[in-house]
């Protein structure tokens, strides 16, 4: 009875201490919210994921045959997987063991709902209270426009993603069950699955095949597809898709996203069928079924997925220009995708639209967009070229042997946290790889919140000052 008693007691002790130390953890990260802006909390908190995955992957468990792949490639890796790229230096299916698998199929859960969504889950575990100043950043996470009930979307988040993954791998399920077994194949089926819906574009394939060999299956293209699509629309549009139901409308947010969407895919679709047709090495020999399917695929995956059913390297290069101008476009705001959104596209040409009918303001749907909307769109987009451009530039510059048009290919691809390749990557010395992972970082944090972080600046913050200078006059064009 006393030993019974004694073993309550220790019992009772080590869940009052591990209960003491997640509220302190939390606590850590609120003191550490405390002091810093929401921009810098999402920049800093993202770095801090980005090297806890490159700790775990160093770790000898993580390879197959314990080998050591290097700092580089592990930092590449782990930062490829933060920031749902998919851009890889080892073959992720060959390379790396279980653990190392896993621990990339985490960090990519992570980087898809954001880090953000990951601090409130343990607040919520912990019992800690969540703060204005929690939720502000947490609104800037997660792209949503009010402060208030941003802790219950971001639940939404975490409980849709998740139902979301389950549904995508019991349909992966029905086709690597029966090729792998029942083990092997429901974790093939799970990580897929995550990889799709967040738009990573890893796989466990092997030898950098990607979804190549399942070229003619239906369940993989169209399951793959439909994660692609739904990740990335963006967590605020399937919220009002499902509420449609009680409300009859979609915001205007909404429209323009799900309208740009269709407009993006449905282009893409007909132009890689078109000038893919007859390419021996990608669209030729298949059926007109077929070759319909994979060019859909191919126009859907080029919205940051990454993975792929056809060769990159074997595009015509005018499908390779093609892809860069969709994957620069990306997916859409507080999804799980990259680019510089499908909403900043539309507000660009909404915009030049206006210049050339000599319009006041840009309107649609009945309504008027602002003109700092307008103003954000061009810094967006100004700032990614340049980015890009200094990369490019860079890049030709440090590996003279690799064809121009498949490294800007590969920075595009990267920024826009797509994964694509045209077998560069591996390619690549430790220089170019420390770039593209800054392109990939800043892709995926996007660069005005860097920006922001540098000149310790907030977006929407006033101006100082209650003057304004003299206007000058500056021709253009």
């Amino acid at each position: 009875m006393y030993n019974q008693h004694k073993q309550t007691r220790s019992l009772r002790y080590f869940i009052k201490q591990k209960t003491s130390h997640q509220r302190r953890w939390a606590g850590y990260f609120q003191y550490f919210f405390k002091q810093r802006t929401p921009a810098e909390v999402l920049v800093f908190g993202f770095a801090s994921i980005i090297v806890i995955g490159t700790l775990l992957l160093s770790l000898p468990i993580a390879t197959k045959t314990g080998e050591y792949p290097g700092f580089i490639n592990t930092l590449f890796t782990s930062a490829s997987a933060v920031c749902v790229t998919g851009l890889v230096v080892v073959d992720t299916g060959t390379f790396w063991s279980l653990f190392g698998q896993l621990v990339i199929m985490l960090l990519i859960q992570i980087g898809g709902l954001g880090f953000m969504t990951l601090m409130t889950i343990i607040f919520v575990i912990s019992g800690r209270r969540i703060t204005i100043k929690d939720r502000m950043v947490l609104q800037s996470s997660v792209n949503s426009k009010h402060v208030q009930g941003v802790v219950k979307f971001t639940k939404y988040i975490i409980i849709v993603s998740l139902m979301i993954e389950a549904i995508g791998a019991i349909l992966y399920a029905t086709v690597f069950i029966p090729e792998f077994g029942v083990a092997k194949g429901a974790y093939y089926a799970i990580f897929h699955s995550i990889s799709s819906f967040c738009n990573a574009g890893f796989d466990l394939t092997g030898n950098f095949q990607s979804f190549t060999a399942y070229i003619h299956n239906p369940i993989i293209n169209f399951t793959s597809c439909a994660l692609i699509i739904v990740g990335g629309l963006g967590f605020a549009v399937t919220s009002d898709i499902y509420n449609f139901h009680s409300t009859h409308r979609l915001n205007i947010h909404s429209k323009m996203v799900l309208t740009a969407t269709l407009f993006l895919i449905s282009a893409g679709t007909i132009a890689f069928l078109v000038l893919e047709y007859n390419n021996p090495a990608t669209l030729q020999s298949l059926s007109l079924p077929n070759k319909l399917m994979t060019a859909f695929y191919q126009s859907v995956t080029t919205r940051t997925a990454g993975s792929n059913t056809i060769s990159q390297f074997d595009l015509t290069r005018t499908s390779k220009l093609v892809t860069i101008i969709l994957m620069f476009i990306g997916a859409s705001p507080g999804s799980t995708g990259g680019g510089v959104k499908t909403t900043t596209f539309a507000v660009l040409l909404l915009s030049l639209k206006r210049v050339f009918t000599g319009g006041k303001d840009i309107n649609i749907y009945g309504r008027r967009i602002s003109t700092e909307t307008i103003q954000r769109a061009f810094a967006i987009v100004l700032t990614a070229l340049i980015l890009n451009s200094i990369i490019i530039v860079l890049l030709t510059l440090l590996e003279p042997n690799i064809p121009g048009l498949s490294l800007v290919f590969e920075v595009y691809s990267a920024y826009s946290t797509v994964g694509l390749s045209c077998n560069v990557t591996t390619q690549l010395g430790s220089i170019s790889k420390l770039l593209i992972i800054f392109n990939m970082f800043t892709g995926r944090v996007g660069p005005l919140t860097i920006a922001y972080v540098i000149t310790r600046r907030e977006h929407g913050n006033k101006q100082q000052g209650n003057y304004k200078l003299p206007k000058g006059n500056i021709l253009l064009g």
